[in-house]
């Protein structure tokens, strides 16, 4: 019973019993005054450097516009909604958005949660085959590491248990560890700046 304190202690941090804060996304799409890219570009530079800093942050990049576009999308992730909204609140952020607001015309907000925003395509993707040889890199050293830790300690379960227990496993940690560390990792890989 000893052994089993940590893990019931990481659990009980949670704000419901059996549900795990998900990871947030969001996209902001501003059009940019066409004389004010460049100041807008610093800006987005600086902001997200700010937003690094805070607690649960997980990462963020700036999508430049394509020809005859002038519509940029500031895209981060903060690990749950507690920490987007420490990153929301924060004055750093109002002060940001006050130096901002002259050099845009509109703004549109989208923000998703969990698996969803690993599913979701930011609007300016790199290409596709980049995504899927990440996803399976993922899911070959999870399942790896599946096979090799715990595989020969459930070899007597029916062959179902042991495949749902491989799956919700390799969804788990594919969802919430791996593809967000090798996402945050490759991130100007997957999803590269094309002037």
């Amino acid at each position: 019973m000893q052994a089993l304190a940590p893990l019931r202690a990481r659990l009980s941090r949670h704000d419901v019993v059996g549900h795990r804060p998900e990871p947030v996304t969001v996209t902001a799409a501003r059009v940019v005054r066409p004389h004010r890219r460049q100041a807008f570009e610093e800006w987005a530079a600086d902001v997200l450097r700010v937003a690094e800093a805070f607690p649960g942050n997980l990462g963020g990049t700036l999508l430049k516009p394509g020809p005859g576009s002038s519509e940029y999308h500031l895209v981060y992730r903060f690990r749950d909604d507690a920490a987007l909204a420490a990153w929301e609140r924060s004055p750093q952020r109002r002060a940001a958005l006050e130096r901002m607001a002259e050099m845009v015309d509109g703004e549109r907000i989208s923000r998703v949660a969990g698996l969803d925003s690993f599913f979701t395509r930011p609007s300016r993707p790199g290409p596709r085959w980049r995504s899927t040889v990440l996803t399976v890199l993922g899911v070959f050293v999870i399942t790896l590491g599946f096979h090799g830790l715990v595989t020969p300690h459930v070899s007597s379960w029916p062959l179902p248990a042991r495949l749902l227990l491989s799956a919700t496993v390799v969804v788990l940690l594919l969802g919430y560890v791996v593809m967000p560390a090798l996402t945050r990792l490759f991130r100007d890989w997957l999803h590269p700046i094309r002037d």
